[in-house]
């Protein structure tokens, strides 16, 4: 099978998918005629991006929306019931959504952490133990955790999120280690900064040498697609001036 088809009629839920980098990768997986199930915190934002997608003419994919905030389990668990109620399984999932707290320790509270740990944590655990069952089963999927370079690093009025991904990624890795048998495949990609509202809240960096989100999503894309032996799990992608 040619790449080009390999995620044609995948079904693929995609969270924090009005976001800035969550966009990009929406437009770039409707490109490749995948069944797509969108969420994000604005159910205004998902509706104007469902039409967006329906305009670029792919006529036989199918494109279904629910708003919910992942800090809250019980839409966590909304967004599932619905997405297995449209598609019954779900071969993609890929885990965008996420918050950057920016504040000292000293200045940070339990409800920062605990918010941000629920959004770029638990809920891509929650959807990744809801989905990949089917993938199991159907000895196909892909899950897709959109990580950080602060994965592998520490930096200022940024320990929170830090930690959070640095946790993101060795989920990442175990369910790498524990899904592959079954030809479901994780992977962790971790960029430097974007450009995106997110990435203007970086401090002392220059934004115009940040990553273009849509070159980001092209490349996930790419990555995805290849389903023989090769793999590459854990992917950090940086940038070719840092200032």
């Amino acid at each position: 099978m040619k790449e080009s088809q390999i995620l044609e009629s995948k079904n693929c839920l995609i969270t924090g998918a009005t976001g800035g980098l969550g966009l990009h990768i929406a437009r770039a997986v409707a490109e490749q005629e995948c069944n797509l199930f969108l969420t994000s915190t604005s159910d205004t934002k998902l509706r104007e991006l469902k039409q967006e997608l329906e305009s670029m003419g792919k006529r036989n994919i199918r494109i279904y929306f629910k708003a919910g905030d992942l800090t809250k389990i019980q839409d966590i668990e909304t967004v599932i019931q619905d997405a297995i109620e449209r598609y019954r399984s779900i071969d993609i999932l890929i885990n965008c959504a996420g918050v950057f707290p920016l504040s000292l320790l000293q200045d940070s509270s339990i409800e920062d952490f605990d918010r941000c740990f629920s959004i770029n944590v638990r809920a891509p655990f929650l959807l990744s133990k809801a989905f990949s069952g089917d993938m199991v089963t159907n000895n196909w999927g892909r899950i897709v955790n959109i990580g950080s370079s602060s994965a592998y690093n520490g930096f200022k009025e940024t320990s929170i999120y830090c930690a959070s991904k640095h946790a993101l990624l060795g989920l990442s890795r175990s369910l790498h280690n524990e899904l592959k048998e079954n030809n479901v495949r994780t992977y962790c990609i971790s960029p430097g900064s974007i450009k995106t509202p997110m990435g203007k809240k970086v401090k002392g960096q220059d934004y115009d040498t940040f990553i273009d989100p849509e070159e980001i999503a092209r490349f996930i894309i790419y990555v995805i697609t290849f389903d023989n032996e090769m793999v590459s799990e854990e992917i950090r992608l940086n940038r070719m001036v840092i200032q």
